[in-house]
């Protein structure tokens, strides 16, 4: 009998259920450990917060689970089973077909709540809204952990209906958790297969004194690499050997083995004993010094096999012990490898350098369709690791003015406060320096200062999962810290307004849910107490505020909607309407007199005045006609002057509200700014009037009705999908389909041109001089990079310009399209002169492009995720994509790909998701991922396995449409969401 024979005996004996023994004295011998089958059952989560896992989330194997089963005793507490694991299964509701869940735990020590479970239920399950409530088979609810009985089956649900349907059971056969025999749904088949693999002998048949599978790199170019098995009892000398192996790297002259630091190989004697540990090698022509002491090298010259840094600049390189790189090379996540075909193994005379070892491809399911990418023989060794980098937001641009009201304010500070997606800004004009507030995972709705100017409460919309379910924080300006968060659960689809109170200092916050029913609820926010909460059954109910005179008093406003609320000490709610109730145009904003009468404004263009009579009744005082169409808001000044913003007109007035509201003067805003959406003093409380305007083009203007507004603050406001990094300097340009092009330098925008065609794609000239950019309508468009200027439009088809890239040379443009199409152009003069070359045509439309490092060959990812290839030369697409499998990429923008394939099949968080943009960086050591859900996550490159983990942003709730590294790897930029989203983020050491 072999070594390995009665360790799988074992594990099968462990694994079978042991008979009820008699009575007597356990030893050491007779404890088995857990088996395979049981290990795997172990639940572990799909995506942590922040990877790797907490060690709270990582569930521990129960020892109760193995030992034999014994009688059930009298006694409660002396029954083993009462303190053994639990094993529950959990379906999704009305999911007959579901296979269900199967979670093991132990109360008091896995899970402490309900609300815990319920947290690991919504990352395991494809919930609408996340996992809120378990429910027995018989549709009866469970409230704790301890109604969870062992071997027992439940439901999950997001919502407070059961479905009752045929669970576990599909095309009849059942999938129950606690199944025995071959009935049972298990994975210790998987498990034990891998088992075997990873103890299989080496390839050869050779032992570790006669043969070692190492990787060697080629010192000159660190991306030529390859994994070989040597013979190590060979005759042939070690030097002859050397050159075998410089063969197979490309590079002639190969005298010199060394390791990671520095230490040179001089014999195959040192490859058995003093480097038995070492698996990756570096060969090379220079002579390295030695190390000083071990652990410790010496200076090493520009040939050093020290990985090179990420940065252009001269970094000194950090030494790295053998230990930890020898850990790293020795990634239980690097695929399992074969043999080579007859045709790419390389042997010499004396068979010293047996085979060449290939990795097998890799298989990753993307829409429902298994895609096969084939992995190169030369790459980078597949690191796991989360990288040592982290993104820090370092500046966003623009405003959110497009789709939200009442989103502007200035703090005691003099900054600026407004909500760019998930991000709450505050910008410095004086400092030209911004802060944010990162606490939300989804984009914010509504905003609102507290009276003392220096707590501010937000309220976001509701995502997918259990974590981002709509609420309300309560931060501070000053500190940055959340000081409480509520509303969990409580909001169905998000937070469409909020107010604080005025006469007791704050202390209330209501907040409307964006729902169906139009939930009005009132807080207590210190202690997160719930007052009371009514349904308006209001559609398009656009905001709410508390009376300045009665905290108990409430105003909502909507879609020919003005209702007062006043709420009564035991929580409930009266509702009062208006004598004269305003017909079906949209009440847009709201304000108040200094007598507490209400000051309201429409969609038709009138400002409303409504006052009380003795009764309490609220009635028309006056009524008169502001400005054509919408108004979009009001500001009552201290002195009595209204401010009034029209949205269609673009005009800003005053109105004398002690005078009958005598209008004083009115300005208007140029086209280019757009209509008025916001509008707050420049200093509050004092009577100057100077104005900031936000705008519906997400501008924000600074002026007065006395002199002409100036652009504080440009943005895109409609999608913005192009975007193009320089060259060789810190900037970068984008293109959105607001017909603009913008380049941006630091922090600043350098110009802004409008082009008259709505733009989806932007690429920059390898000289740096000029931009081209692909429109929707198929003109290219050709600008000046410096000044601005527009040079040039031709007319390449009729269907959308999705992707186009230059080569490395600069001399060609390939634009991909919406027709499935690859255009080429034959460019001249630094990118100003262009001619049609040759067309290549295809089916699928393409969304994704990259040129090969000598310009020969493109690569293109479709709208399906198919990657294809395409042949310049002979202007046709290329079939086989074994025979591109080591050609090298200029740049890697594709989505799809072996060397990328680690971000699809990722075992850290659920694919429910597209990625939508992808990323490798200048130094190919970091890749940036977007995907349809707004996560942006940063990995090492190359990113091959499932088990790649990564660091982590949210601030998009919408799809992230690009993601790029600025020339230095110093900072990247990423566009995205339904407000186009621009944010500047640097990357620090982690």
């Amino acid at each position: 009998m072999t070594s390995e024979e009665p360790m799988a005996s074992a594990a099968v004996v462990a694994a079978e259920p042991a008979p009820a023994p008699e009575p007597v004295p356990t030893t050491e011998q007779d404890q088995q450990p857990p088996s395979d089958d049981e290990k795997s059952s172990e639940w572990r989560p799909s995506r942590p917060a922040s990877p790797p896992q907490r060690q709270d989330d990582i569930s521990e194997g129960s020892e109760a689970t193995v030992r034999p089963v014994r009688p059930e005793p009298t006694s409660r507490y002396a029954n083993l089973n009462y303190w053994k694991a639990r094993r529950v299964t959990f379906y999704r509701n009305g999911d007959p077909f579901h296979p269900g869940v199967e979670f093991r735990f132990k109360l008091g020590r896995d899970l402490v709540s309900m609300d815990a479970l319920l947290d690991r239920l919504s990352e395991r399950l494809e919930l609408p809204r996340g996992a809120r409530f378990i429910f027995g088979m018989d549709g009866d609810r469970k409230y704790r952990l301890e109604e969870l009985e062992d071997g027992a089956s439940y439901v999950v649900s997001s919502y407070k209906t059961f479905k009752a349907a045929s669970y576990g059971k599909k095309n009849g056969m059942w999938y129950g958790g606690t199944a025995t025999g071959t009935s049972g749904w298990s994975r210790a088949g998987t498990r034990k297969q891998s088992v075997a693999e990873s103890d299989a002998p080496p390839p050869g048949g050779g032992k570790s004194t006669s043969g070692r599978v190492i990787r060697i790199i080629n010192n000159m170019d660190h991306s030529i690499q390859c994994r070989v098995l040597l013979n190590l009892r060979t005759t042939q000398p070690f030097e002859e050997v050397l050159e075998d192996l410089g063969q197979v790297l490309k590079m002639s002259g190969a005298k010199r083995m060394y390791t990671i630091t520095g230490q040179e190989v001089r014999s195959f004697s040192q490859l058995r004993n003093e480097f038995a540990d070492v698996e990756t090698f570096y060969l090379g022509t220079a002579i390295v010094p030695s190390a000083l002491s071990p652990g410790i090298s010496a200076p090493l010259p520009i040939e050093s096999p020290i990985r090179r840094s990420r940065s252009r600049g001269n970094v000194a390189a950090v030494p790295v012990s053998d230990d930890t790189r020898g850990r790293r090379a020795r990634s239980k996540s690097r695929p399992r490898v074969l043999y080579a075909p007859e045709g790419e193994i390389i042997r010499n005379s004396d068979y010293t350098l047996l085979e060449v070892l290939k990795e097998e491809p890799i298989r990753v399911t993307i829409r429902g369709l298994r895609r096969t990418f084939y992995p190169p023989i030369h790459h980078a060794p597949i690191d796991n690791t989360p990288p040592e980098k982290k993104m820090q937001l370092e500046w966003v641009y623009g405003y959110r003015g497009a789709d939200s009201r009442r989103n502007l304010w200035v703090l005691p500070t003099g900054e600026l406060l407004y909500y760019v997606a998930a991000v709450a800004v505050m910008y410095d004009r004086d400092e030209e320096s911004q802060r944010h507030y990162i606490g939300h995972t989804e984009d914010i709705q509504c905003m609102e200062l507290h009276p003392s100017r220096e707590l501010v409460a937000s309220g976001q919309r509701a995502g997918r999962g259990r974590r981002a379910q709509a609420h309300v924080r309560i931060w501070s300006t000053d500190t940055l810290q959340t000081l409480h968060v509520f509303g969990m659960a409580e909001f169905e689809a998000g937070v469409s307004a909020v107010a604080f109170s005025q006469l007791n200092g704050g202390s209330y916050v209501l907040a409307v849910d964006a729902g169906r029913e139009s939930i009005l609820s009132v807080w207590q926010w210190q202690w997160g107490h719930l007052l009371g909460k009514v349904a308006t059954l209001q559609e398009e109910l656009t905001g709410a505020a508390f009376h300045p005179l009665d905290d108990n008093l409430l105003i909502t406003h909507g879609k020919g909607h003005l209702a007062f609320w006043n709420r009564r000490k035991d929580g409930f709610f009266e509702r009062t309407d208006i004598i004269k109730p305003p017909a079906r145009t949209q009440v847009t904003a709201l304000q108040f007199e200094q007598d507490g009468d209400v000051v309201t404004a429409d969609s038709d263009g009138f400002i409303t005045i409504y006052s009380v009579d003795s009764d309490g009744a609220y009635f028309v005082r006056m009524e008169f006609e502001a400005h054509i169409k919408g108004i979009s808001s009001l500001v009552m000044l201290s002195e009595g002057t209204l401010i009034s913003g029209g949205e269609k007109d673009r005009k800003i007035a005053a109105w004398d509200s002690l005078q009958n509201y005598k209008r004083i003067t009115e300005t208007k805003l140029p086209e280019s700014a757009g209509g008025i959406r916001s509008i707050y003093p420049q200093r509050p409380g004092r009577n100057d009037g100077n104005l900031y305007i936000g705008t519906t083009k997400n501008n924000i203007m600074e002026g007065s009705l006395q002199r002409r507004f100036n652009q504080v603050i440009f943005g895109h406001h409609k999608h913005l999908m192009g975007v193009a990094v320089h060259p060789d300097d810190e900037m970068f340009a984008t293109a959105g389909h607001d017909k603009n092009i913008a380049l941006w330098k630091g922090h600043k925008l350098i110009f802004a041109t409008q082009v008259g065609y709505e733009c989806v794609s932007l690429a920059w000239h390898p000289g740096g001089g000029a931009l081209a950019a692909g429109s929707t309508e198929g003109h290219l468009v050709i600008l000046n990079a410096e000044a601005g200027a527009h040079v040039a439009t031709l007319r390449v088809c009729g269907s959308p310009l999705n992707c186009l890239q230059y080569n490395s040379a600069g001399d060609l443009l390939a634009i991909g399209s919406q027709n499935g199409s690859i255009y080429l152009f034959r460019v001249s003069r630094d990118g100003f002169s262009y001619k049609k070359s040759n067309k290549i045509r295809g089916a699928q439309p393409l969304v994704q492009l990259d040129w090969s490092l000598d310009g020969s060959y493109l690569q293109t990812v479709t709208a399906d995720y198919d990657l294809s290839f395409w042949d310049i030369k002979a202007l046709s697409p290329e079939k086989s994509p074994i025979a591109m499998k080591d050609v090298k990429w200029f740049t890697y923008n594709s989505t799809v790909g072996f060397l990328v394939s680690g971000m699809w099949n990722n075992r850290f968080y659920p694919m429910t998701s597209l990625i939508t943009t992808a990323s490798r960086s200048s130094a190919h050591d970091l890749l940036i991922s977007g995907d349809s859900d707004g996560y942006l996550r940063l990995f090492r490159y190359p990113c091959a396995s499932p088990k790649a983990e990564y660091n982590e942003a949210k601030v998009y709730s919408g799809s992230v449409y690009s993601a790029r590294f600025l020339f230095n790897d110093r900072c990247m930029v990423t566009s995205g969401g339904s407000d186009a989203s621009l944010m500047l983020w640097e990357l620090v050491d982690d």
